[in-house]
């Protein structure tokens, strides 16, 4: 299931962050890759000693798991500290998976679920699309600063080369209470049903039955 999320960040925080990474230091993003993606890979990431960070990350993840969409699109179980990368003209990601296991010895995590934030406006830069091969077809996507992409972490994507500007992005990725992302997208389109049961026949039978359908599958589907 691709999702999106408009406006995660609102106008003061994304000033905020867009402060704060013009005074961060980037360095080469490959540091960060898998074998695979090092060779693929050509962006900067703000590194995870950066002071920045604490702040960055209490206004990103603060507000994304506050949204309803996250919350029932992803199942969230575990969740990565998020990378920050800058592309600059000429930087792209070839086409690649993100790494099934990621994360230090001591705190590994299944990757489920992909997200970005945007962090800067799309008449900003040239090319930078996010292009995520879905099973409908190649899927572009260049959303408004704030807004945010979930996507399964196994599917193909790339980052078309920039080629003016600089596209600015926020990265993290979910370990999900349900790995499967068929479920995951049968879940979040039976909760949808269920939520507008509740708030327009919230004493009807079948309201109760959808209830305890989703609720049921949840823990049927659930890994932890």
């Amino acid at each position: 299931m691709l999702l999106t999320i408009p406006r995660v960040l609102d106008a003061g925080q994304l000033a905020r962050v867009r402060e704060l990474l013009s005074s961060a230091r980037f360095v080469d993003g490959r540091l960060s890759a898998g074998q695979h993606a090092r060779r693929v890979k050509h962006n900067e990431e703000i590194p995870m000693d950066a002071r920045e960070l604490e702040e960055l990350n209490r206004l990103v993840m603060g507000s994304l798991v506050q949204r309803p969409e996250y919350q029932n699109g992803a199942l969230p179980h575990r969740v990565a500290v998020p990378f920050y990368a800058r592309y600059t003209e000429g930087m792209g990601y070839g086409t690649h998976i993100d790494d099934p296991v990621m994360g230090p010895a001591q705190g590994r995590y299944r990757t489920d679920v992909s997200l970005t934030v945007f962090l800067n406006e799309p008449e900003e830069y040239d090319g930078g699309e996010l292009v995520i091969q879905a099973v409908y077809g190649e899927q572009k996507m260049k959303l408004a600063a704030g807004d945010a992409v979930m996507y399964p972490s196994g599917s193909l994507h790339r980052v078309e080369k920039v080629t003016r500007g600089e596209r600015l992005v926020a990265v993290t990725w979910i370990q999900s209470l349900v790995p499967d992302p068929a479920r995951r997208e049968l879940l979040y389109g039976l909760n949808q049903a269920r939520e507008a049961l509740m708030k327009h026949q919230p004493d009807a039978e079948e309201t109760a039955r959808v209830d305890r359908a989703y609720i049921n599958l949840v823990r049927m589907w659930t890994q932890i």
